[in-house]
């Protein structure tokens, strides 16, 4: 990891106690509204961590897309890598995001990669904030050729979370930064502002900086997560295709990073809680509980994937500086 990422990494840390403590009020009524899981709710059980990670190497895992056969690719934000797992264990290199020497990433001051998506033919999506010219979204295709930026984004822009909608032809990037969802052809081309509101702002002053994170399209909406205020959002998609108003589905979700829901037609969430290393199940009422911990191996965990009845989950060793890893998990119910 370069001392500068590292550096970068240590001001969030400084941050994040005036986060949870901007967000004291909330997580009470979050207690409040915690309820345990009734006996035909889903229960996460063996979990096991599949893959260990080199922190010293960049290797920081910060999201994920499963392949048909079950392995994952990831985003390894510092190292500015996606990698391959396969689903016993063994990990490769598939692409390396070109080095930006003068990173001026918002917030972190390093350039990282965060989002990726995956398309039926294999093609994937990531989000790559530098603070330059090369902050955007960039392609790479299955033959192995060189990644390419196919949307550039504004320097002042932080893409987080990804998103890809197949069916309508576009993805969907959070920017963290701003407080916007950008939409962008999945062709390439020039972004636009898909919704800004409020919801999606990061706190000033005594937030961490993290305003929209995680996004994944579901139901006929796009769903966004916000770390600084602990949501999670809903924006309905309208028959032109513009932003509806803002939905807040759950509340109390402490420095919650990107998630999952457990299926197509359904609701329930489970979301990575990357400052408490934590993951919860968030109910369609917005009740949520904790389904695994720290104890469980979890480091830091930033992004969730369900597949059939196999759970993942990244964990990037951020601030405990132990263990990056993936984790994964049987759901059952």
């Amino acid at each position: 990891m370069s001392q500068q990422r590292f550096m970068s990494q240590q001001r969030f840390l400084h941050r994040l106690p005036h986060l949870v403590g901007a967000t004291t009020a909330a997580v009470a009524l979050a207690v409040l509204a915690t309820a345990p899981a009734s006996a035909d709710e889903p229960t996460v059980s063996g979990p096991r961590i599949l893959a260990h990670f080199d922190l010293a190497a960049g290797q920081t895992p910060e999201n994920i897309a499963v392949e048909p056969d079950g392995s994952a690719d990831l985003t390894f934000a510092s190292a500015r890598q996606v990698a391959h797992v396969t689903r016993d264990g063994n990990t490769a290199i598939r692409a390396t995001l070109p080095d930006e020497p003068n990173p001026n990433t918002p917030v972190l001051k390093a350039a990282t990669v965060f989002g990726i998506a995956r398309a039926h033919d294999g093609t994937l999506y990531v989000d790559y904030a530098t603070g330059t010219d090369k902050t955007g979204v960039w392609r790479i295709d299955p033959d192995g050729s060189a990644p390419r930026q196919i949307a550039q984004l504004p320097t002042t822009a932080l893409p987080n979370g990804l998103a890809l909608d197949e069916r309508h032809g576009v993805l969907y990037a959070a920017d963290s930064a701003q407080g916007i969802v950008w939409r962008i052809p999945q062709a390439g081309g020039t972004p636009t502002v898909w919704a800004k509101d409020t919801a999606l702002d990061p706190v000033p002053v005594t937030g961490a900086g993290f305003g929209a994170n995680g996004v994944k399209v579901h139901g006929g909406a796009v769903w966004v997560s916000n770390s600084d205020r602990g949501t999670l959002l809903r924006i309905p998609v309208r028959p032109d295709g513009c932003a509806g108003a803002v939905e807040t589905r759950a509340t109390g979700l402490t420095n919650v990073d990107d998630f999952a829901f457990l299926g197509a037609h359904d609701d329930t969430v489970l979301a990575a809680l990357i400052g408490v290393s934590e993951l919860v199940e968030v109910r369609p009422d917005g009740t949520h509980s904790v389904v695994l911990t720290q104890a469980d191996g979890l480091s830091n965990p930033t992004s969730v994937a369900v597949r059939g009845r196999t759970l993942y989950v990244n964990s990037a060793a951020y601030f405990t500086q132990q263990d990056p890893n993936l984790l994964v998990a049987h759901l059952d119910r």
